[in-house]
């Protein structure tokens, strides 16, 4: 089926479903990479106003990728609920979008249609909002995680302590970690992305991280970022694992370039389930995405990098994940090419997530070839806070020297509690409070010593495994 539009006499066709998606999606250099990109700003335009145009309707008779050849086309479909899709079944992209952003359009009525829509939908409404509407519509949508402190209630701001390390030095790991600590940061995750994938250091890690958990009563749960594969044979060993870990994306053969598909993404889930370490029906997945990642793989189908990202949600919501983040600008200026196209995804993810109901953050990053700077990070960031994002990621310095890309500061999760009054979880939050970091009003006050103390006499710090 072919869509059209006409802007001063000039008639603008599409050829497809996905072509009228790519074209009328905001500028972005991997699209353009695609060779799926509009040709310019009129183009665009002309494709965003046929796509207002469009019923939603469209969107469950036309796919972008056959269910007969791909697994996440046909999870989408079996998990559309007709019941509730019907509240918005006779409005048009346009008007989904008037309709979200109604006053009276609130956390009920978000709530009710999220197995209604499809990523499709909610890609395509992204794509005819300004930031602000994106904005509006992401801070209604609350989406609540639990494991040993609750992610994600509104007015508050959680962060992942990501102490990396380049040789997965248990020493540099520990003092990183602390770091992070003396902060205020980690109380979604206290995480860290290993070197490498051997199973022994997975578990030399978990355990290092659990010691430091239990050591200093901190509520928070830690992970290691290894395949899921390493976390199945880790949990088989007994080993502390909080959270199993993995990367996703849009399209059945994306996510076999991870080395995944459902199946073994719900075998790890059960894995880590049965260890029962978080009270009972806690969320025990993290997942991350990211612009880009199924084109990079050649496993886009010509489908825009924006809704093919979106397509990735469809998968992390079957997992009913703790913690959800797109590192936005981490796969390269190849795909988003500067600050503006990096703060433009970052929000279009956030609001794409909650929309699909899942417990979204964001890695506030760029990569250092990237016409992009701090101050593009300091405006997302800002951005994020007041559409309510679950959490950011946070490493020393802002620069992860495991990774060799610029994320936030642990001080940047300052500048949300003291400045613009996002607390972390509450029972983060109390902690800080109990052992001296913070004042009762949330402001940092120094350094207690049963944190400074760690450092010197703990048997991990001295470790050079």
């Amino acid at each position: 089926m072919s869509y059209k539009t006409t802007i001063e006499h000039t008639v603008f066709r599409f050829e497809s479903l996905k072509d009228l998606l790519a074209k009328a999606t905001p500028e972005r250099s991997g699209d353009q990479l695609a060779g799926i990109a509009a040709s310019g700003p009129v183009e665009r335009l002309a494709a965003q106003m046929a796509l207002a145009d469009l019923p939603l309707k469209v969107f469950l008779s036309e796919e972008l990728i056959s269910a007969d050849t791909d697994e996440v086309s046909r999870l989408i479909a079996e998990r559309h609920d007709p019941r509730a899709f019907e509240p918005i079944s006779s409005l048009t992209v346009g008007e989904f979008r008037e309709w979200l952003l109604k006053p009276e359009t609130g956390q009920e009525r978000l709530e009710a249609i999220t197995w209604g829509i499809t990523p499709e939908m909610v890609a395509a409404v992204s794509k005819i909002m300004r930031l602000q509407d994106l904005i509006t519509v992401a801070s209604k949508r609350e989406v609540v995680t639990r494991f040993r402190s609750t992610i994600g209630l509104s007015g508050r701001l959680s962060t992942r302590n990501q102490p990396n390390h380049p040789t997965d030095d248990s020493r540099g790991i520990a003092a990183s970690a602390i770091d992070g600590l003396l902060m205020g940061s980690g109380d979604a995750v206290i995480g860290v992305n290993p070197a490498t994938d051997a199973v022994e250091d997975y578990i030399r890690i978990v355990t290092l991280l659990d010691e430091l958990r239990e050591r200093l009563a901190i509520p928070t749960q830690t992970c290691c970022l290894g395949h899921v594969t390493t976390a199945i044979r880790a949990v088989q060993a007994g080993a502390p694992v909080d959270l199993v870990f993995q990367s996703i994306a849009g399209s059945e053969k994306a996510n076999r370039g991870f080395g995944i598909d459902l199946a073994l993404l719900r075998e790890a889930h059960d894995a880590g389930r049965s260890l029962r370490r978080g009270p009972e029906g806690s969320n025990i997945m993290y997942l991350e995405t990211g612009q880009g990642s199924a084109l990079s793989a050649d496993a886009h189908y010509g489908v825009d990098q924006q809704t093919m990202e979106a397509r990735a949600y469809a998968v992390a919501r079957e997992l009913d994940p703790l913690l959800v983040n797109t590192v936005v600008g981490f796969i390269g200026p190849e795909y988003l090419f500067n600050g503006k196209q990096i703060i433009r995804a970052g929000m279009e993810d956030h609001f794409c997530g909650k929309l699909l109901g899942l417990p979204m953050g964001v890695d506030v990053c760029y990569t250092n070839h990237a016409d992009a700077d701090q101050e593009d990070m300091d405006t997302l960031l800002t951005l994020l806070c007041a559409a309510n994002v679950n959490f950011v990621i946070t490493v020393p310095g802002a620069d992860d020297i495991m990774l060799n890309y610029q994320s936030l500061a642990h001080h940047d999760a300052v500048f949300c509690r003291e400045t613009l009054g996002r607390p972390p979880a509450p029972e983060f939050e109390r902690w800080l409070y109990e052992v001296g970091l913070t004042s009762n009003d949330g402001a940092l006050v120094g350094a207690p010593p049963m944190l400074s103390n760690f450092l010197s006499s703990s048997s991990l710090v001295g470790a050079r495994s």
